[in-house]
């Protein structure tokens, strides 16, 4: 298995062995016991509710790998938020699907990471454009799991072509300092982009480059005129400053000369934070690695029965759970066999029967649902 890239081939995550190597050794003492249990696993992150949630991402690419297997698999459905319990079971013969625990967690580990810090980003921008900026930080066979996981969160868009071409979707994006500076100067880059590219991409001049973000915004409201779209702001952080101050300068000066159709965009470190000190000033933001080099959820797969009796390993619970969103907007996590909580709606519906997947998997629903939940439980509220 080489080659030039070290990126492992798909045909090793399919086949199992993209995989952790005690999983293949216990495989063989198994085996060689010819002891093979039916088993529940379930995927959690908390075993209770913390009051955090997360949204689960990755269960589209979990669903693939499971696919074909002998195993039943219940999940809970993409753009959904969770607090606690399982995300995700599994019931079979336990040689069926061991070898897959590796890349099964990380399939909803790092997905669902990357889709909670973009749908953190909407939430502390909601009436901006937040464009996903982050792809230049990951291996780039990661780009199309960064995007996808942007997209699920919320974000407006992406800048990775490859990653458009993957999912279906046009990549955007502006123009860099590289370009300004391989002309030389700025009126020169402007004019020589305006004359190149195709007219239905938005005119975004960068204005940062050589000299300071209002001197370069105006000069670029006079050299491309109505045409111009808007200015982008991405001076680095060590050179920038107040970056409010600067922002509401650029935004006045525009202003006093008629330009209030010339809209701000900034990039370039953003988080949270800063969207929410900005989102009155700006109307569109660039984030990268606040999304997609969001810290992989702690995800781990126990089994939690074995051949039909509760069990589990010191620190986990044991028996088949169910996890609830209640009306009230909270997270219930519960034994499956048990009363529901009242007007509780179970999060955790049928993905695989028999080794066939019985769910559609449609990104905008799940960005839509995303959007409803993060309403519903109140998802990182903040003034």
């Amino acid at each position: 298995m080489s080659g030039r890239f070290d990126a492992i081939p798909e045909a090793a995550v399919r086949d199992g062995t993209a995989t952790d190597a005690y999983f293949l050794r216990t495989e063989e003492t198994l085996e060689r016991a010819d002891r093979n249990p039916t088993v529940v696993a379930e995927i959690t992150r908390d075993q209770f509710p913390t009051g955090e949630f997360d949204l689960l991402a990755g269960v589209k690419d979990a669903a693939r790998l499971l696919e074909d297997l002998p195993v039943d698999v219940d999940a809970i459905r993409e753009g959904r938020l969770f607090d606690g319990g399982p995300v995700l079971r599994i019931e079979g013969e336990y040689l069926d699907f061991a070898r897959y625990e590796t890349s099964l967690l990380g399939f909803l580990s790092h997905q669902s990471a990357i889709a909670t810090a973009a749908l953190e980003a909407c939430r502390a921008a909601p009436d901006a454009s937040v464009l996903s900026f982050g792809a230049r930080h990951v291996h780039p066979s990661l780009a199309g799991v960064v995007e996808r996981g942007a997209l699920l969160g919320g974000l407006d868009g992406f800048s990775h072509v490859a990653a458009g071409e993957l999912l279906g979707r046009e990549a955007g994006g502006t123009m860099p300092h590289a370009l300004v500076i391989a002309f030389g100067d700025q009126e020169t880059a402007w004019e020589a982009f305006d004359d190149a590219v195709a007219p239905e991409v938005p005119r975004i001049a960068i204005a940062d480059t050589f000299s300071d973000e209002k001197d370069e915004s105006l000069r670029a409201a006079a050299t491309l005129g109505d045409a111009l779209d808007g200015v982008r702001l991405d001076t680095t952080g060590s050179r920038r400053g107040d970056f409010r101050h600067i922002v509401r300068e650029v935004r006045w000066e525009l202003d006093a000369r008629g330009r209030e159709d010339v809209d701000i965009f900034v990039s370039g470190g953003l988080g949270p934070t800063e969207l929410r000190e900005l989102r009155d000033l700006v109307d569109g933001f660039g984030v990268g690695g606040y999304v997609s080099n969001a810290d992989p959820l702690d995800f781990a797969l126990d089994i939690v029965e074995l051949d039909g009796e509760p069990v589990s390993k010191r620190g986990k619970l044991s028996g088949v759970k169910q996890a609830f969103r209640t009306p009230d907007g909270g997270h219930h996590v519960g034994l499956a066999d048990r009363a529901d909580p009242e007007g509780g709606d179970p999060l955790l519906e049928p993905l695989i029967r028999d080794g066939e997947i019985v769910r559609e998997f449609d990104l905008d629903a799940a960005t839509e649902r995303a959007r409803e939940d993060a309403d519903a439980v109140g998802f990182r509220e903040q003034a």
